[in-house]
């Protein structure tokens, strides 16, 4: 470690906790670190000391960040999640921002007390989605018209086939919610649809779910895939603490 580095406090997520909890060590910057719980009343944030620095979210410490929270996890059955990046001063600071938050605290133990975050990502699979293209005689022969054509000849056809291929993507996502989405939401506490983030998805989609359901929220995950397997591929993951269905964002700035 730079000599001149100062050492704060980096904070994972909240917990609800009348001990203090030990989680372990994980690798960060290098070094392996201790993670210990700074607690107000029954509330706590796990942390481990760390320097004072704007961390970048790249793959590694992303990774290092998402460990220290499965460890937890494993351990402690009412984890808020805390987004990454967040590193204080002191443990004192800690304890001030635990206080400030507290009210919120005691709002979502009960909310998330034993449930994790499940999530599902559909993707259409490539062959199929331009199988459905051409299965549309209007968009099959537009298709036609602009192979081998250059961009500026076949300009207009090609606008006019991405809109049928738009129309197409959100017709194929109405499908997916009512075959996919929706048996699965009736496992779930409750359920959230993000924005897809490539022109092929269908479903970006987050469960929230009691822990002793995840096998039978596995079994219908399966289920569904089984049926769609050759038209999409499904990107399952979990389990997470609840990210998306707690609104607390912390920064250093304002704690």
């Amino acid at each position: 470690m730079n000599q001149e580095e100062q050492m704060g406090i980096y904070i994972f997520c909240g917990i609800q906790t009348d001990s203090n909890e030990t989680f372990g060590e994980i690798e960060f910057e290098g070094e392996k670190r201790e993670l210990f719980v700074i607690r107000y009343k029954d509330s706590g944030m796990v942390a481990a000391e760390a320097p004072i620095k704007i961390y970048q979210p790249n793959k590694d410490n992303l990774m290092m960040h998402q460990k220290a929270v499965s460890l937890v996890m494993n351990q402690n059955d009412t984890v808020i999640p805390v987004s990454f990046g967040n590193v204080f001063h002191t443990k004192g600071d800690v304890e001030v921002l635990l206080e400030n938050l507290y009210p919120q605290f005691q709002e979502l133990f009960p909310a998330i007390k034993g449930k994790i975050e499940l999530g599902l990502k559909v993707i259409g699979k490539q062959d199929w989605l331009e199988s459905k293209i051409k299965k549309n005689s209007k968009a099959g022969a537009l298709a036609n018209a602009v192979q081998g054509k250059s961009e500026a000849a076949s300009y207009y056809e090609r606008i006019q086939l991405g809109g049928m291929a738009q129309n197409l993507i959100k017709s194929l996502q109405k499908e997916i919610e009512l075959e996919v989405l929706q048996p699965l939401t009736k496992l779930a506490e409750a359920s959230k649809t993000n924005n897809p983030i490539s022109e092929k998805m269908l479903l970006n989609a987050s469960f929230l779910i009691d822990r002793d359901k995840e096998q039978i929220f596995d079994e219908q995950v399966n289920a569904v895939h089984e049926k769609w397997k050759d038209k999409v591929e499904f990107n399952y993951s979990g389990p997470w603490p609840a990210y998306n269905f707690v609104n607390i964002r912390l920064t250093v700035e304002n704690a």
